[in-house]
């Protein structure tokens, strides 16, 4: 069978289950759904749909993983929000300005959950408790080298994650 068809039975087959699943762990319909179709969108993006056995435990899984990341960004944007309700309203952002730093704030948390652990930590470290690579290696048990390779990666995706974002307005 080709995978446009697979892919479509894999939908027909499971999509109102995967949907009520979803609804059960969220509480509610329309993020379930959009969270449904963000599954079948990673697994076509990225599985040889033929080498899947159980669908179900699979597409539990990949939604499992979405699942995680959303409410990861839902935490996020509350703790931006009650940051927000903190300022004085001269100090406020505009709705605009809000939108753009929610959704910087979400590529730097993407970015930093696609850190290997070790190096996210290091990272963390550094830029959150203002660690010296000293102390950093120290703290994680590993060489002066490793810290800086460690850093060099995530300062070179942090880089990336900027020219990704273009010039600043």
């Amino acid at each position: 069978m080709a995978g446009a068809a697979l892919l479509q039975r894999l939908y027909t087959d499971h999509h109102a289950w995967l949907t009520g699943w979803l609804q059960r762990k969220l509480g509610n319909g329309p993020d379930a759904a959009d969270l449904a179709q963000d599954t079948y969108l990673r697994i076509l993006a990225g599985r040889d749909l033929q080498a899947i056995r159980q669908p179900r435990a699979y597409l539990a899984t990949v939604a499992r993983g979405l699942l995680a990341n959303w409410c990861q960004r839902q935490a996020l944007e509350r703790a931006y929000l009650l940051a927000l309700a903190e300022l004085p309203e001269p100090l406020a952002p505009s709705p605009e300005q809000r939108l753009l730093i929610l959704q910087t704030l979400h590529q730097v948390d993407a970015m930093l959950d696609a850190l290997p652990p070790n190096v996210r930590r290091a990272f963390l470290l550094s830029q959150i408790e203002g660690l010296g690579y000293d102390a950093i290696a120290a703290r994680l048990g590993v060489s002066l080298a490793t810290v800086k390779r460690h850093m060099k990666l995530a300062f070179s995706r942090c880089l990336a994650l900027m020219d990704d974002a273009g010039p600043a307005a």
